[in-house]
């Protein structure tokens, strides 16, 4: 084997060891997010907790994990990405750890903390490191790999955990959690070792810092439009996912059926990213946000009268269309805004996106506790339909924005 073949087989190497960690990172850490959930009825039979106070603390940690995905994006280049990755990913297995040992409301609140500090790191390091890795063509693939690898790591982790709930305490089955992430944190500091100064992220040039402190470009094109409904869309499904426990358990499922619940929930969501993604290139924007945001609501309406056996057999079709939605508004980001622009660009949707999760289950928990849980999942049905006239107006800016773009090639300069 010549020296050049070696090298490429060496970098090749390299690329795909990068990408298998960020991907068991982006399936270890939205499993921590989303094990939450087969947690919190547990929590409020525990804590005697009411639904606005159980939205507050889904909303600690979601909230701290939003909020730091631009600060952490920033201290990368400087303590590097795979090093900081792997420090996260510590933090937010110590942070189950604690949850095992929570006695109180205020530990459970100051762990919950500590978890969202510790996954504010997975999405934009993880991301970074790929996009670094895989350049050109080849990116997207990637890209779509890695997102695809959370999906998977929401089915697995809030399964297992509720199958280990019903061998253990839920104490006992966070503090497993815990080591788990424990472990993973480790392997990603050993396998990044070798790869660090190939994926590790490029330090800010003068232009980039410019380009990251120009926000009022972002308000043209239909970005704000975009982010509009990329907001109502996150704070459905996690409106929707944090009191889901409630309405199954008020139907007489236990821990285990709620857990599998979830599964089939997060399965449909990860075919709906891969189907919805085809489809918004095939229909455009707006059909498709028509199709997913139309049956989400018609799901959850149609999913509240159900006896339990039959509302597990809806959940894979209502995940479908509760996740495919998101996979078509991340793929119109670029179509927005320019090419030095997409990096500000994506940090800003992700924040806007993760942010309304954190503060949706809070505000949907208020209505919970005054008006109750079956007319508070139909305030959400019908919040998630005012999507759809700005899915309309967003498709008519981009058509006149492919317009402009197709003149411009055609004029002579």
């Amino acid at each position: 084997m010549t020296i050049a073949a070696l090298s490429t087989s060496t970098a090749v190497q390299k690329k795909a060891r990068v990408l298998w960690v960020a991907c068991g990172a982006h399936a270890l850490h939205d499993g921590f997010t989303d094990t939450l959930y087969v947690l919190l009825p547990l929590w409020q039979a525990q804590f005697a907790l009411s639904y606005a106070a159980i939205g507050v603390l889904r909303a600690l940690y979601a909230g701290v994990m939003a909020g730091l995905q631009v600060p952490t994006a920033e201290l990368a280049p400087r303590i590097g990405g795979a090093r900081l990755l792997a420090i996260g990913t510590a933090i937010a297995a110590i942070a189950y750890l604690l949850l095992g040992m929570s006695s109180s409301i205020a530990m459970l609140a100051v762990a919950l903390v500590l978890g969202g500090i510790g996954s504010s790191t997975q999405h934009p390091i993880a991301s970074s490191l790929v996009a670094e890795a895989y350049q050109g063509p080849r990116s997207r693939g990637a890209l779509g790999t890695y997102n695809f690898a959370g999906d998977l790591g929401k089915m697995a982790l809030p399964s297992i955990t509720a199958g280990m709930i019903a061998l253990m305490s839920w104490r006992s089955a966070a503090s497993v959690v815990g080591i788990v992430g424990l472990l993973g944190a480790g392997a990603i500091l050993l396998l990044m070792r070798l790869v660090s100064s190939a994926a590790a992220p490029h330090a800010p040039t003068r232009s980039d810092r410019v380009n990251i402190h120009e926000p009022a470009s972002l308000l043209r094109n239909g970005f704000p439009l975009l982010l509009t409904i990329g907001v109502i869309d996150s704070a459905t499904r996690m409106g929707f996912l944090t009191f889901l426990p409630f309405l199954l358990w008020a139907k007489g499922a236990g821990v285990p059926e709620i857990g599998a619940a979830l599964t089939l929930v997060f399965a449909g969501g990860g075919a709906g990213k891969l189907v919805c993604g085809f489809l918004g290139a095939r229909l455009g924007i707006l059909p498709t946000v028509l199709l997913t945001e139309g049956a989400t609501a018609a799901g959850i309406v149609a999913l509240l009268p159900l006896p339990l056996v039959t509302s597990l057999a809806l959940l894979p079709i209502i995940g479908v269309a509760l996740n495919g939605t998101s996979s078509v508004l991340y793929g119109t980001v670029p179509d927005l805004v320019t090419v030095r622009q997409r990096e500000r660009a994506f940090g800003v949707f992700y924040t806007g996106t993760i942010g309304a999760g954190a503060l949706s289950p809070a505000l949907y928990g208020v209505f919970s506790d005054a008006i109750g849980l079956i007319p508070a999942m139909l305030l959400v049905a019908a919040v998630v339909l005012v999507t759809l006239p700005l899915a309309w107006q967003l498709t008519r800016v981009l058509n006149a924005l492919r317009s402009t773009r197709q003149l411009e090639i055609e004029t002579p300069s």
